[in-house]
């Protein structure tokens, strides 16, 4: 995807990533014996929560993250013995090496790395049975943009970069999802801040989940006074999340 992710990391900071992830998965209607897809299934805590909504079926976890995908088979060992798990190291950006259709699509937390939605929602389409579900929650119009300010004004490089996000808004994924040919297509953004108490756990959210691209940009030495900076910019500390959810159902 964008950039390697440390995916020990991530999993010790992604409670609030995990609980709406949790909610996505609530949306799909699932008899259990299904055979889903986890587009971008990160260190498999959300794919843990879509396993047991499918005791009698099949996930496929899909991400760009050989790291993360490490720690998802860590975390699901059980799952994969069982031959319920089945995962893979993909790229959303390019046609999805699936052996044969899935009958739902879950993801969370991964759209809004891909720089091309219309086409991502045709690969998803490619590999979903007809009628099949789609349920998804990625950033949306106005995600973290305090935090994007204060990016600006930290960033220490010559060159006016917008960032590694693709930051989409709902009436954008109504027509691509639409040109995919999904119907019953529903989107919309919630507020979702992340306050925190105090700034060190602040810039360590920041550079785990957050600045992870604008980091390899720069010198091993600037990285932490960067993050630092950006941090100060936050005031309150509260991390202004917007979140785009989609639901949908292939035509």
């Amino acid at each position: 995807m964008a950039h390697d992710w440390n995916a020990a990391s991530y999993d010790q900071v992604a409670d609030d990533l995990t609980r709406w992830g949790g909610n996505v998965v609530s949306w799909l209607r699932l008899r259990g014996d299904e055979r889903v897809l986890d587009a971008g299934c990160g260190s498999g805590r959300v794919t843990a929560q879509l396993l047991e909504r499918l005791p009698n079926g099949q996930v496929v976890a899909l991400d760009g993250s050989a790291d993360m995908l490490t720690e998802a088979r860590r975390r699901l060992a059980r799952a994969v013995e069982e031959k319920r798990l089945e995962l893979i190291q993909a790229d959303l950006r390019a046609p999805l090496p699936l052996e044969q259709p899935v009958d739902a699509i879950l993801s969370t937390a991964t759209f809004h790395w891909l720089p091309d939605h219309a086409a991502l929602y045709r690969q998803l389409a490619a590999v979903l049975t007809p009628g099949g579900q789609l349920a998804a929650q990625y950033g949306g119009v106005g995600n973290i943009a305090r935090v994007r300010k204060a990016i600006d004004a930290a960033w220490p490089l010559d060159d006016a970069w917008p960032g590694p996000w693709n930051f989409s808004a709902p009436e954008q994924a109504r027509t691509y999802l639409a040109d995919a040919g999904f119907v019953d297509v529903e989107a919309w953004l919630k507020d979702e801040p992340i306050p925190f108490e105090e700034r060190p756990a602040m810039e360590t959210y920041l550079e785990t989940v957050v600045l992870g691209a604008h980091l390899e940009r720069l010198a091993p030495e600037q990285r932490k006074p960067f993050v630092a900076r950006v941090a100060a910019g936050i005031d309150p500390p509260v991390l202004d999340y917007v979140r785009l959810n989609v639901v949908a159902r292939r035509g």
